[in-house]
């Protein structure tokens, strides 16, 4: 089976030695990713728009990688604060309505002050 990483080009990347997303057969790793547009390294204040961002951001690289949301079994949804969950529930539903993947949230502190939300899922190739 081949391994092959996706990256978005992000510093974080690089300073913590990880790639954004594997493959490995059939599977796709995609690491927690957070609301911030990695080209410009910008992110924006509130949870709903950074779960926006990190789900696109998500989106791209499954796309990359040759997977779809439709093919996401699993997600973790890190939140700072646990008030978060619900205005962020929007974005989940616009990204996962009908997949529904397994799902797991928590409230914990993330690496930057700025971070409210971080994402993360592992997808499985539809047969």
């Amino acid at each position: 089976m081949t391994r092959r990483m996706v990256s978005t080009g992000s510093r974080y990347e690089g300073e913590f030695a990880y790639a954004r997303a594997v493959t490995q057969g059939e599977w796709c790793f995609v690491a927690g990713t957070a609301g911030y547009d990695y080209k410009t390294m910008e992110i924006p204040d509130g949870p709903l728009e950074q779960a926006r961002n990190a789900l696109a951001t998500i989106e791209r690289c499954l796309k990359e990688a040759g997977f779809e949301m439709a093919d996401v079994v699993r997600a973790h949804y890190v939140i700072t604060d646990a008030a978060f969950a619900r205005e962020i529930g929007p974005a989940l539903r616009e990204a996962f309505g009908t997949v529904r993947p397994a799902a797991t949230m928590l409230v914990a502190g993330l690496i930057a002050p700025e971070m409210k939300v971080e994402i993360e899922v592992t997808a499985l190739r539809r047969a």
